[in-house]
């Protein structure tokens, strides 16, 4: 049945609210274009290789250059939806037809488009639904039909506005999934603020939203509807609020009914064509989003975790419960003094508990499970409102399934019980704890699970580990505020002690001391050679000499850089050595010069030998590249080819002297490995110790993003010449070259950055819980709801 069709002054104050939305897109635009430009710019300035720094500039530079046309592309595109029957995707797509039933076939382009704005979408949605929902419906009610697929309103057409408005400008869509973050983060803002302005002109024109469950619920065909009318009395609110929730379970999952099958149902993947609506994308967007340039596991487990977030988000705010997921009410009387009760006296509340669980029993974790069980149905007795309730209800369901986290060691457990009511508390004052991934209280509870995961129970118990995260539980509980703060405090602290904690042991310790001093010696190296080269550019210097210093002797100064310190004496003379053989090695037509270079020559060729035998290079192997320097020597004696002034001579020693003075990490390049080194440098048996050194194998650059972005403390299952490991991450050099893995029989994994990466890629290393114990925990809460709706307010 077709909507009755509203009056034409209704229909004009919409059209006058979405040209108050597009203008104020407009007017917000600058902002965003400033967001980009100082993330790219920030991110030029920071550590990296060679290839990823000029990867950064290479994409600041171009921002710069197309920044301007992508703005003003935007601008014009945002304006001219305002046009009645544009459509906003554009680029090689023809858009005549919109409202036909015709099919187009998608270009790559177009898919990638729309992948990448498919994923902006679900994260600015997250932060903006209840301003847009509100907008939605008052929207619809003036116009008697629901918003287009394509309406500008939409947060994902201007999502995918914007992408392609970017990649129209000449930017490259890899710049773009560099800067999504901030960009998204930024649009979010802009949206919501006009959104809001938008529903407050509504307002002063009188226009309120439809409230009857009819417009808030989309019902599949068929489905049958109660009235609000049809039951009287608290048994008709009581079935009203379970449909309600059924009904919002249903949304939460964002599936189709069992008799309904999307259009592309059956048909190969080359052979799918989209309808108009582009529905095809939005629905199979994120199935897709693994094959679009620059995803991760790590981005897909992301995304995924988003989508559980959204449908609990949305459970939240269904009419039932009633939950304000912006400004949260304060609890009420009855329950926040049970909730002050419980913070001052929480030793009692798990003593037993606690006493039991030094067994490790079965039965200790099921008489846990009741514990906790039991403590929350007496909160939830406290709670006056629907909103109380349903919280109480999912916080509870979260921590069932943590505490039956079969790899979480049972003396842990007990604690991690601990954490329901101080998180209760912050989920009731904070309901970002229920949309946003990084809330405190949820990295706090994840690291602490990722970190315990691969202990057993007897390795743990009394352990500094366990003692950490009982001060942590404690501090929580005792801490008078309900809010973030005293979860981001000690998830500060808790990361402060894992940096010293895994690598505390001694074989740990000294290997990571000798693998920084590697990182930093191949670093220096590096870095000499490439200074010796810019120094010996322009002087007639025999090629023995320059392959010598740019091959051994940058070694040799790296080496005694690391040792004694750049500025120690022995360093100093190796220095010098280095200019005063490239002056030794010039022509000597003077012959003075002649009798300097062989009353220099003895002690020349001994601290050449010196500087050799500190890279331990031995015996016939040391006189035999002794023999090349003389003999070049030799032969540079008796030439008559024009000599190197004094003055350079003197220019090159003093700029050798403050050599670290004038490089830089910008000539850091992709650092080399030598697994002889590590043993050399500890000077014990190195047979635990697995150098795993690049290779040369191709990897994705994502993935060396993901490389360094591992969090110290993870446990993975590490496959490793055709040997399985679990190993517990433990450490990262400086400059994030150098990755340690420590396996739980004492052996270790030193892992260079690109290596580590190709692994990542493979499926070599794989995170033994790559979604995390809150997400998971979450899927698990809305699992048993969905089953038991009932449940949710009872």
């Amino acid at each position: 049945m077709q909507p009755t069709p509203s009056s034409v002054p209704q229909r004009r104050l919409a059209r006058q609210a979405r040209q108050r939305f597009v203008e104020g897109l407009c007017a917000g635009l600058p902002d965003l274009d400033k967001t980009v430009l100082d993330f790219v710019t920030t991110l030029m300035t920071q550590n990296g290789t060679a290839r990823e720094m000029q990867s950064r500039r290479d994409a600041w530079m171009l921002y710069q250059q197309h920044n301007a046309a992508w703005i003003d592309r935007a601008g014009k595109v945002l304006r001219e939806a305002l046009a009645p029957h544009i459509s906003t995707t554009r680029g090689s797509q023809a858009h005549a037809g919109l409202g036909s039933s015709q099919f187009e076939l998608l270009s790559d382009d177009v898919v990638e488009n729309k992948i990448v704005a498919s994923r902006m979408a679900l994260t600015v949605s997250e932060q903006v639904s209840n301003q847009f929902d509100t907008l939605r419906q008052r929207t619809q009610s003036l116009e008697g039909q629901e918003l287009d697929n394509s309406d500008i309103l939409r947060p994902d057409t201007v999502c995918l506005l914007l992408v392609e408005q970017w990649v129209e400008a000449g930017l490259p869509r890899t710049d773009l999934l560099t800067v999504v973050d901030p960009l998204q983060r930024e649009l979010a803002n802009l949206l919501q603020k006009q959104y809001q302005a938008v529903n407050v002109f509504y307002v002063e024109q009188g226009v309120t939203p439809q409230n009857d469950l009819k417009s808030r619920v989309r019902r599949t065909s068929g489905a049958s509807v109660t009235g609000s009318g049809s039951e009287s009395g608290a048994g008709g609110l009581a079935s009203q609020a379970l449909a309600q929730t059924r009904e919002a379970m249903a949304a939460a999952r964002g599936g189709m009914g069992a008799q309904q099958q999307p259009p592309w149902a059956g048909q190969h993947p080359q052979q799918r064509v989209q309808q108009p609506s582009g529905g095809y994308l939005q629905q199979r967007g994120m199935q897709q989003a693994g094959y679009a340039t620059g995803m991760t596991p790590l981005s897909r487990a992301r995304q995924r975790a988003q989508g559980v977030m959204g449908q609990l988000r949305r459970l939240l705010t269904q009419p039932a419960t009633g939950f304000d997921m912006v400004n949260a009410p304060p609890a009420s009387a009855a329950l926040a003094h049970a909730l002050t009760a419980h913070r001052v006296h929480a030793d009692t509340y798990y003593s037993g508990v606690a006493t039991l669980m030094e067994d490790y029993s079965p039965a200790a974790v099921v008489q846990l499970v009741g514990t906790v069980r039991e403590r929350s149905t007496e909160l939830k007795k406290k709670a006056s409102t629907a909103g109380e309730k349903a919280i109480i209800e999912v916080v509870a369901l979260m921590f069932q399934s943590i505490l039956a986290e079969d790899r979480i060691p049972p003396a842990v457990r007990v604690w991690f019980a601990r954490l329901q009511v101080p998180v209760l508390r912050v989920a009731l004052a904070e309901p970002e704890f229920f949309s946003n991934l990084d809330h405190p209280a949820r990295k706090l509870i994840d690291r602490m699970g990722a970190c315990v995961m691969g202990f057993n129970a007897s390795s743990i118990n009394g352990s500094a580990l366990e003692a950490e995260i009982r001060r942590v539980v404690q501090v929580i509980e005792q801490y008078p505020e309900t809010g973030r703060r005293v979860f981001q405090l000690v998830y500060d602290e808790f990361e402060k002690f894992l940096s010293k904690f895994l690598t505390e042991k001694q074989a740990t310790s000294r290997l990571v001391s000798v693998a920084q001093q590697v990182e930093q010696r191949e670093t220096l190296a590096i870095q000499y050679t490439i200074e010796l080269r810019t120094m010996l550019r322009d002087m007639p210097v025999r090629d023995e000499i320059r392959e010598f210093l740019f091959k051994t002797w940058a070694e040799v100064l790296a080496l005694s850089a690391v040792r004694d310190g750049p500025q120690h004496a022995d360093t100093i003379s190796l220095k010098r050595t280095a200019a005063d053989l490239v002056w030794a090695a010039s022509a000597k037509p003077n012959r003075s010069d002649r009798a300097q270079v062989i009353q220099n020559l003895p002690g020349l060729l001994q601290r050449l030998r010196q500087g050799l035998t500190l890279m331990n290079v031995n015996g016939e192997a040391q006189d035999a590249q002794i023999k090349i320097l003389t003999d070049t020597l030799a032969d540079a004696f008796l030439s008559k080819t024009a000599s190197i002034p004094q003055a350079h001579i003197d220019a090159m020693a003093k700029r050798l002297a403050n050599l670290e003075d004038f490089i830089s990490d910008a000539t850091l390049g992709d650092m080399p490995l030598n697994a002889d080194n590590i043993e050399m440098m500890l000077g014990i048996d190195a047979s635990s110790i697995h150098v795993v050194a690049d290779n040369g194998a191709p990897v994705d650059e994502a993935m060396v993003v993901w490389a360094q972005q591992l969090q110290p403390g993870t446990w993975y299952t590490l496959d490793h010449n055709g040997a399985s490991a679990q190993v517990q991450y433990a450490w990262q050099s400086q400059r994030k070259q150098l990755h340690l893995f420590a396996a739980v029989d004492g052996s270790s994994y030193l892992i260079q950055l690109r290596r580590l990466a190709a692994y990542l890629q493979a499926g070599l290393l794989v995170a033994q819980d790559e979604e995390g114990l809150t997400v998971r925990a979450t899927r698990d809460a809305l699992a048993k709801l969905d089953a038991n709706p009932e449940r949710l307010l009872d």
